[in-house]
């Protein structure tokens, strides 16, 4: 993973914001994620083997993504919105 200034530069967000931010289900910190993770999700997502915790699969790409302090679950950024509900967390499990 790359550092928090890759993060930043790839996906800005208001560092009030992302301070203020945490985990819905877990009330864990959040942080950005890094431009490789990044990536690899939105392979997985176009090549349709990603789901949310919902259980549904995650056809929109993301613009960034917020992943949890202990790295299992991130949750998407659509146009500059994260998205903080806890069936929208994908989680990382095998993944990254």
């Amino acid at each position: 993973m790359s550092s928090d200034s890759d993060s930043a530069r790839a996906m800005p967000i208001d560092p009030t914001l992302l301070e203020i931010l945490c985990c819905p289900e877990t009330k864990q910190a959040m942080t950005l994620l890094d431009a490789a993770s990044l990536e690899i999700l939105n392979r997985k997502i176009a090549n349709g083997e990603l789901q949310n915790k919902g259980g549904n699969v995650v056809k929109e790409s993301l613009d960034g993504g917020l992943i949890r302090s202990d790295k299992k679950v991130t949750y998407p950024i659509r146009e500059m919105i994260p998205i903080m509900l806890i069936e929208e967390g994908i989680p990382l499990d095998g993944i990254l």
